[in-house]
């Protein structure tokens, strides 16, 4: 079996997942809820294992490097994470309809990874031959899967605020009754985001030195390089609002959201709209 395969398989189990997570919503039954995380936990361990098949295969072609170096690994590998930082949440804290607002993110990238990009496995340019490809890559998309699971999060926060609110005092009844409480929901957003702010930081740290290794700079101000920045002070303002201002409930929730929005389009939109230094990670 293939890496290709495995990946496929991963991906429609995380689709499977997704529509048992939708029928939990829908049937309020904790087995089905249960059920939607256990198919999860069965993707995310194919996913690992055609993970490390594609590592396998790298090395029996003569290329010999971690499956991080082109648009297609790194969409795949983001969609592991945030498979990852679910489980953890998941089996920590038992909340399953989380799951519903999480898994697609994993679930799209994997689509748009098995459908739309090239699969093949190629050579490294000579930036990337570098071990701290790895460090690099590995501690930004942990910070980036956090900040998905805390955007899916903060989406729960604003749809069960809104209907509390549109009913007075009152507990919003149906499906929006199965999430936590809002209260539960905005630590969830914040602890998630300091999982992933100081992972962000140290893939910052750890690019800084890549850059230095591979141009001979610590920093250049290439888009890629200006947008983590900023993706960094969306986040760094975010906690310094929640320290020591109090920043709770929707504007919290909402600042989740965009730091999410910038984040993506720092991985994804300067690589495929901007030209740069970072721009083999379009191909």
């Amino acid at each position: 079996m293939t890496s290709s395969m495995m990946f496929n398989i991963a991906t429609f189990s995380y689709l499977v997942s997704m529509l048992i997570f939708f029928a939990f919503l829908a049937t309020r039954v904790k087995g089905v809820g249960l059920a939607g995380s256990l198919v999860s936990y069965f993707g995310f361990i194919v996913h690992t294992a055609a993970i490390i098949l594609r590592w396998k295969e790298s090395y029996d072609i003569g290329h010999g490097h971690a499956p991080l170096s082109n648009l297609y690994e790194s969409v795949t590998f983001f969609a592991w994470t945030i498979i990852l930082i679910f489980g953890i949440i998941d089996l920590k804290y038992k909340y399953r309809v989380v799951g519903a607002f999480v898994v697609p993110f994993a679930l799209f990238g994997m689509a748009w990874a098995q459908l739309g990009l090239s699969s093949g496995i190629e050579p490294l340019v000579p930036a990337l031959q570098s071990n701290w490809l790895l460090y690099h890559v590995i501690t930004c998309f942990l910070g980036y899967a956090a900040f998905a699971v805390a955007c899916g999060l903060s989406i729960m926060y604003l749809i069960k605020a809104g209907q509390e609110g549109a009913a007075g005092t009152a507990q919003a009844g149906g499906i929006i009754s199965m999430f936590p409480s809002i209260k539960i929901l905005d630590d969830l957003n914040y602890k998630a985001i300091m999982i992933g702010f100081p992972l962000l930081t140290l893939g910052i740290i750890t690019g800084a030195a890549w850059a230095n290794y591979a141009w001979g700079t610590y920093w250049s101000w290439d888009p890629k390089e200006t947008w983590s920045l900023i993706v960094w002070f969306i986040y760094a303002a975010f906690l310094h609002a929640r320290i020591t201002r109090g920043w709770v409930g929707k504007r919290a929730a909402i600042l989740s959201i965009v730091g999410f929005a910038a984040t993506i389009f720092c991985y994804l939109g300067v690589n495929l709209v901007l030209s740069g230094l970072h721009s083999y990670g379009g191909r």
